[in-house]
């Protein structure tokens, strides 16, 4: 029986040698390095997967010739799936790979370890990477017969002429295992990077469910070892293209990582979002309306996190790329990347943005202000972002420029944020309407009056914004306010959350930003103290306010105070704690 899953897990192997550099069997592991079996386990869970492999592919006496150290590992790794999903709906699935011993040979040794795993409590089992049917096939014959409920998915590898290591056409395997009725799903694995899988995916007649896993591409050797790059974006588009093609469960192979599972998955989920959107409204007035897909659908089932950058002031951009990977790494969504904040000139948001999600793959949210730029340069500007696959702008006012006594120096303000948004998703309707911009906008959750704030954030959301970030959040009145909005404002929304970076940056928010009133109780606990003292300080309570708003918000919008990705790295682990903790 077939449970419901759409995404499985990429490489162990090879990303385990990435993280680990043992060049011992990654199997080993599940004895020697069991917690960090169990990290990678986790990283994969973290990164949206419905079906996790047990690090078990190699565990059969090809690898190891020790039976009592095979059924050790394998128990090990059994073990430490299952404690990994813990508190989850993921699904354990026994991982046997292909042994290439004399077939007879094979046979038994396969009946021994369906065995072992059953005896364990196993009732998902994957058999991939096989280059022939007939010996495995009574190894599946015992699981569906003695095994109540079982689920069993079988995977073949062919190259990319679609032969298998055996000289078996891989359509022949394909079919052949479909009409035994044995296996619950069939598909094929390695071998193949995702452009090739994908060719052999099209011409596929289905009557079983199709899993297919490729490889993230073609490995170079390095110091005796095969190494993929990292192509995590490519990746994700292609594999998507193998969704579209028929595949009802994806996932990877050779070279994938957490990431590349990640990727793939959140751009599964968009353009199935977009295929499902109703075209009725256009059919009936004859006009077309695009609609961008929601935050909501493209991270599903958890809190969204966006954690904003500063552009360079200089003509260096390695600081923000470097950051946004490890922010990526530990657990943001997405990088958000501010237009000049304080009117002070800064790298364009938008190429800032290209070049991160070029160079790192994580998604981008530029801020778009209307200061500065008419029409024709705003028009220029999301073509440009069109070409580099940005999909989200934030829409902001900007901040006023100061005037300056020596130099001639006025904003110019074209647009305000409501007319920028009509103009955006005017645009969406004309010229991308394949590809919409997903619209943001800001919320003033400190206002005065808040009521007229609420009045403005509704008039954004007519014009076409879809999700609204806040500003910092720090008094309970801000609380209170946000929890309003929930309840008036049918969007997705951010909860602004801004750690404090210092004493010193603390009485800076104070007394020069308009908007932030930071507790006297918290800028007391920051006099005189250490770098470290403050880290603690400042993730202990922005961690206090995002558990006071979990209810009240869909995620949160985590600014970067003077270059201090470490402090925001430890409050993503404290809010990966969270998520955990809220989805037991």
């Amino acid at each position: 029986m077939l449970p419901n899953i759409r995404f499985f897990d990429g490489a162990f192997g090879t990303y385990y040698f990435d993280v680990s550099r043992d060049y011992q069997p990654c199997e080993m592991a599940n004895v020697n390095q069991p917690h960090l079996v169990e990290r990678i386990h986790r990283e994969y869970i973290a990164a949206g997967v419905h079906a996790i492999k047990t690090n078990t592919y190699g565990a059969n006496t090809t690898l190891l010739e020790d039976k009592a150290v095979r059924d050790q590992i394998i128990r090990a790794g059994y073990a430490i799936a299952n404690r990994a999903v813990e508190g989850t709906d993921v699904h354990v699935f026994a991982d046997i790979g292909w042994i290439g011993n004399e077939p007879s040979q094979a046979a038994e040794e396969y009946e021994e370890i369906v065995h072992l795993f059953a005896e364990l409590g196993a009732k998902n089992f994957l058999f991939e990477t096989f280059a022939e049917y007939e010996p495995v096939k009574g190894a599946i014959e015992w699981v569906k017969a003695n095994v109540k409920d079982s689920c069993v998915i079988l995977s073949f590898a062919a190259s990319q002429d679609g032969y298998t290591k055996s000289g078996i056409s891989y359509k022949n395997l394909i079919y052949q295992a479909q009409d035994d009725a044995l296996a619950d799903a069939v598909g094929l694995n390695c071998r193949c990077g995702p452009s090739h899988m994908l060719s052999l995916v099209k011409g596929l007649e289905m009557k079983k469910p199709l899993i297919v896993m490729p490889n993230s591409g073609y490995p170079s050797a390095i110091g005796g070892r095969m190494v993929f790059q990292n192509n995590s974006v490519y990746f994700a588009e292609k594999l998507a293209d193998i969704y579209r093609a028929g595949a009802a469960i994806v996932g990877g192979c050779c070279g994938t990582t957490p990431e590349h599972i990640r990727m793939a998955i959140t751009e599964i989920n968009r353009r199935t979002a977009v295929s499902e959107q109703s075209l009725e409204e256009s059919k009936n007035t004859g006009e077309k309306s695009a609609k961008a897909v929601s935050l909501k659908a493209i991270y599903p089932n958890r809190k969204i996190v966006a954690v904003e950058l500063d552009p360079p002031i200089a003509p260096d951009c390695d600081f923000v790329v470097d950051a946004a990977r490890k922010l990526s790494a530990a657990g943001a969504d997405i990088i958000t990347i501010a237009d000049s904040p304080l009117a002070k000139s800064r790298a364009d948001s938008i190429m800032t943005a290209a070049k991160i999600k070029r160079e790192t793959g994580v998604d981008v949210l530029p801020h778009m202000a209307c200061r500065d730029k008419n029409h024709i340069a705003l028009k220029g500007m999301l073509l440009g972002a069109a070409f580099e696959n940005i999909d989200k702008v934030l829409v902001v006012t900007g901040d006023p420029m100061m005037e300056d006594v020596h130099v001639n120096g006025k904003g110019v303000f074209s647009f305000n944020s409501y007319g920028l948004i009509s103009y955006i998703n005017s645009l969406n309707n004309e010229i991308f309407y394949n590809t919409p911009f997903l619209i943001g906008a800001a919320l003033n959750v400190n206002a005065r009056n808040f009521s007229v704030e609420l009045e403005r954030a509704q008039k954004k959301l007519e014009r076409g914004a879809t999700f609204l970030l806040t500003q910092p959040i720090f008094s309970e009145a801000a609380v209170e306010n946000l929890k309003t909005a929930r309840q008036k404002l049918d969007c997705v929304i951010l909860a602004g959350i801004l750690p404090v970076a210092s004493y010193k940056n603390a009485v800076f928010l104070n007394n020069e930003v308009t908007g932030i009133t930071i507790p006297d109780e918290v800028m007391n606990k920051l006099k005189d103290k250490s770098a470290e003292e403050v880290v603690e300080i400042s993730s202990e309570y922005s961690l206090g306010i995002m558990k006071q708003l979990w209810d009240s918000c869909d995620g949160y919008y985590i600014m970067t105070p003077l270059k201090k990705v470490e402090l925001i790295c430890k409050l993503l682990k404290g809010l990966n704690d969270l998520n955990e903790a809220d989805s037991i």
